[in-house]
């Protein structure tokens, strides 16, 4: 079979040939091969590295209002290309179409964060500190800058680095998933369109081998990672033994807590959506919900009902509601942990293993399932699935809603639904979690806020985008100025002496 093949892209060329074997792309929905992706060799990732030195060097001298001119561009262009880049997600990572929308427009909202550069990298400045004094602070990048980033969302993932990297100056190399590596060469061509110069925005195709050549390289200054914990750690620890500044973003097992005082229709509806929506495959996806005894079995009912309507087919089928998982791998090992729960008593209440839509039987399908009765000392509690696998757990009081959800080795997301200030509050205070949803099922921050979570969702210390995008992405330099008159000689001294 003659197969398309997904290059990389180094100073604007799309190069495919050369390298090691390359990998196969296939279509979540049917199983079948959809492409062939380039696999970067050492000799390609050194002229990478080595053209995005030399582009930092003249992009980060560019004027501020310049640099925002390209950011303002590629939103026009995303906006137009909306379309084009859903197509893209929904044919290579499987969630439906709609969703594949809202990628593109989650990922908009950092551009737009973005485009205010100048006025995010704005100094200080303090007069007259001693006698004739002045100390003046700003803000600078680093260099070369990497994105590793995740099979799950291979657009809204870049587009939270790359923008923030790139307006404070930095040059930046993509190395997406093998799994659906066609958005990045896609991303590539709207930054140049926007007037990105060449070598500022490259793609590097690959697996573990380019990772460990990107973290290696002396030219390379700081890490962005989104995916599992086990290969979060293992990015951090590998890249600051090599000096370089890491972001490092892991798994989650987040919970939602329902208290009896919730309104339960909007309650369900929304932990079905927050549950399901693309196959489960989001690192804020609500795997666990924590619901009051009193509420317990009508909840559950509503539950299960709203899922029994979940349509699963095709991404690209406009009535979707839920596509395929990336995998026959993965969508096993769901199932798998689905069995090992009900095995050690686990109630299956809704039990979408084995569903192979008419049509797609090849493809790597799984449907919502839930599971009642869950303890935390299950399989099914205490992984995450990444799949659509629903987990209910009954607790007497927020109090052990909270408990447990500080118990939990992961800390990315928690959400709460009730209708009492007073509960939301103490949840909000309490909860050892990075990102909090009232009443609001997956609480991912708009791009003027930052995401991260905590405890084993993010290994190091800096969120992803906003504030913390620009401290992660520059750093601080500061200048202690004097300018004495021609004729007047400061008094110098051996010691430090207080300013004056």
């Amino acid at each position: 079979m003659n197969l398309p093949l997904v290059p990389n892209v180094i100073t604007g060329e799309q190069i495919g040939e050369g390298g090691p074997q390359p990998l196969i792309v296939r279509n979540p929905a049917t199983g079948e091969p959809l492409a062939e992706v380039a696999q970067a060799d050492a000799a390609a990732i050194e002229r990478a590295v080595q053209a995005s030195d030399q582009a930092f060097r003249s992009w980060s001298e560019l004027p501020l209002g310049r640099r925002a001119a390209v950011l303002f561009k590629l939103r026009e262009l995303l906006v137009a290309a909306t379309d084009e880049l859903a197509a893209i997600i929904s044919r290579e990572q499987g969630k439906v179409l709609s969703d594949a929308r809202g990628e593109v427009a989650r990922g908009l909202e950092v551009v737009d964060f973005a485009c205010g550069i100048p006025q995010l990298l704005k100094g200080e400045y303090s007069a007259q500190v001693a006698g004739g004094v002045d100390v003046v602070s700003w803000r600078e990048p680093l260099g070369v800058t990497v994105g590793i980033t995740p099979f799950n969302f291979p657009v809204m993932v870049p587009l939270w680095m790359a923008p923030m990297a790139i307006a404070t100056g930095n040059s930046f190399i993509l190395k997406p998933s093998p799994q659906d590596p066609s958005a990045a060469v896609a991303l590539a061509k709207l930054w140049r369109s926007a007037g990105l110069p060449d070598g500022v925005f490259q793609v590097l195709q690959g697996g573990a081998d380019v990772v460990n050549g990107l973290i290696e390289h002396h030219l390379v200054k700081a890490v962005s990672f989104v995916g599992s914990t086990p290969v979060a750690r293992y990015i951090h620890r590998a890249a600051v033994a090599a000096g370089k500044r890491v972001q490092a973003l892991g798994g989650a097992k987040n919970h939602a807590v329902v208290l009896a005082d919730a309104n339960a229709e909007f309650a369900a509806d929304s932990v079905v959506a927050a549950a399901f929506g693309a196959a489960g495959q989001r690192c804020m996806a609500l795997s666990i919900v924590l619901v009051e005894e009193a509420i317990a079995d009508q909840f559950v009912e509503r539950v299960v009902a709203k899922a029994k309507t979940v349509k699963v087919a095709a991404g690209v089928d406009p009535a979707a509601d839920m596509g395929p998982m990336i995998s026959a791998l993965a969508r096993d090992r769901a199932e798998e942990i689905v069995g090992s729960a009900e095995y050690v008593g686990a109630r299956i209440v809704l039990d979408g293993r084995g569903l192979r839509p008419t049509g797609l039987e090849g493809g790597f399908f799984t449907g919502p399932t839930v599971l009642d009765a869950v303890r935390p000392d299950m399989r099914a509690y205490r992984e995450e699935i990444f799949g659509p696998v629903l987990g209910v757990v009954r607790i007497k009081d927020l109090d052990e809603g909270i408990r447990l959800i500080n118990d939990n080795p992961y800390g990315n997301g928690a959400a709460l639904f009730t209708g009492s200030g007073e509960a939301a509050r103490r949840f909000e205070r309490a909860v050892h979690v990075g990102m909090i949803g009232v009443n609001v099922p997956i609480p991912v921050p708009v791009g003027f806020h930052s995401f991260g979570g905590w405890k084993d969702s993010l290994i190091g210390d800096f969120h992803i985008y906003g504030p913390e995008g620009v401290a992660f992405y520059t750093q601080a330099k500061v200048s202690t100025r004097r300018w004495p008159a021609p004729d007047h000689r400061p008094e110098a001294s051996f010691n430090f002496t207080p300013r004056a």
